[in-house]
């Protein structure tokens, strides 16, 4: 993950949503008319199907063919973190310590060895840019079939992936070394977010010293962040997200430091312009206006020290408000080729994303200018295509979210819960009171 999460899955031990048949059909006649609005495709071409299919055969073969190429990490003790109802698991971490470092592994499912220039799966991804995410329906960058196999770091199985390995010094927690290289590694558990967090409560059990540690470097680059004047828009995240998310930021940072600075190349990197004062004074004022919530005097020098600070102070009622009062003044963030500028919400003078190759064109890119070198030659176009084709996957989804409200549906529920559909016989079966929490149900 980076800046800009995927969204979360399936709350675990919470059944989904169930709607009618005629819901059902109202919401997919909705899809059908953004994806037609917005140029979503849907379903792939049978060429590119076929070619990822044959993509997942000898796996095995092909894996053993590769390890003298790449370095082998499968004795590393890995893990990977994702939500209850996740069907790739495309990132993994790996932690050890001395005296004086953390060495932190974030090891990234090897994308570009199967989707690369040339191939039908690379010129599809390059029409969609990225999967879009509506509330239980997704519309995927790349085929399932791949994704969901060979490019998912499932546990007790090798894989090929690209790993950055981070020293971190512990009193600054700048990078002492990073190296960026091809791999073998084999996941030893596969944690949900909720499994995670009560492994970190639970001494003696499997990965707890190894989740605890990264755990400890983890919240320490958290903190680290928001004193440096990094937006944290979301104050009250658990520990296990806590883990993911600057992890990821953290390898996404070194790759795209090692591209600028060590390389000198053109790549795709994420570009964040900073609203106007006049747009931050608006947004501060009307934060500073809500009920409950006041500004430290010591923050208003940085803007996003302040509304952390806000954040942190305020009455959970007014977390949203708050939330919308920024996002309201905040520019896109957009692809570009050069990282003029940086990334003002992160406050990072060079950011790029590395770490999901499945769901977006510029990650995988990124992995294909580090391993080969090689700039596509029209990559300032794809820069605007991505950015353009974001765009358009987050219009949608904010206008079938608006849809699902119109007809009495939660799409908060349904992100968190999934979406079942009842046929007339199944609704039939149900006592009275199961029926009356069906959508739709004599609607």
């Amino acid at each position: 993950m980076s800046d800009e999460q995927a969204q979360a899955g399936t709350a675990e031990g919470q059944g989904p949503v169930r709607v009618t048949e005629s819901i059902a059909e109202q919401l997919e006649a909705k899809r059908e008319d953004l994806f037609e609005e917005f140029e979503i495709r849907d379903e792939f071409p049978s060429d590119v199907l076929v070619e990822a299919r044959k993509r997942t055969e000898d796996v095995y073969d092909e894996i053993e063919a590769e390890i003298d190429d790449r370095r082998d990490l499968r004795e590393l003790t890995t893990w990977t973190t994702d939500p209850a109802d996740a069907q790739d698991f495309d990132d993994a971490i790996s932690i050890d310590e001395d005296d004086e470092h953390y060495t932190l592994w974030v090891h990234i499912a090897d994308v570009s060895h199967y989707v690369h220039p040339g191939s039908e799966m690379w010129a599809e991804a390059l029409e969609r840019c990225n999967t879009v995410y509506l509330p239980a329906y997704t519309v995927h960058m790349l085929p399932p079939v791949l994704a969901e196999t060979v490019c998912s770091l499932v546990p007790n199985e090798d894989r090929l992936a690209h790993t950055v390995e981070m020293t971190i010094d512990r009193e600054t927690l700048s990078f002492e070394e990073v190296d960026i290289y091809k791999s073998v590694v084999h996941s030893d558990e596969r944690m949900t977010y909720t499994e995670a967090e009560n492994r970190l409560d639970e001494p003696g059990t499997p990965l707890h010293e190894e989740c605890a540690l990264v755990f400890e470097l983890a919240e320490q680059l958290h903190q680290q962040r928001k004193e440096d004047g990094s937006l944290v828009l979301n104050p009250s995240r658990d520990r296990a997200h806590t883990i993911v998310e600057e992890c990821m930021l953290k390898a996404n940072k070194a790759v795209t430091h090692e591209l600028m600075w060590g390389r000198g190349v053109e790549a795709m990197y994420r570009v964040h312009p900073q609203p106007t004062p006049d747009q931050w004074n608006e947004a501060l004022r009307e934060i500073q206006d809500l009920e409950g919530v006041s500004i430290p005097g010591s923050s208003w020098d940085d803007p996003r020290k302040a509304v952390n600070a806000a954040l942190e102070e305020s009455p959970g009622r007014q977390l949203n408000k708050i939330q919308r009062a920024v996002l309201k003044v905040m520019p896109r963030a957009k692809y570009m080729n050069d990282p003029f500028g940086g990334h003002h919400a992160l406050n990072f003078d060079i950011y790029g994303h590395f770490t999901s190759p499945i769901r977006r064109l510029s990650d995988l890119i990124n992995h294909w200018i580090v391993h080969q070198n090689d700039v596509p030659e029209n990559l300032i176009e794809l820069c605007d295509k991505a950015s353009d084709k974001q765009k358009d996957g987050e219009t949608a989804e904010r206008l079938y979210k608006q849809f699902m409200n119109e007809i009495h549906l939660d799409p908060h529920a349904i992100n968190n819960r999934g979406l079942e559909v009842l046929s007339e016989a199944e609704i039939a079966e149900l006592d009275e009171e199961e029926r009356e929490r069906v959508h739709g149900v004599d609607a």
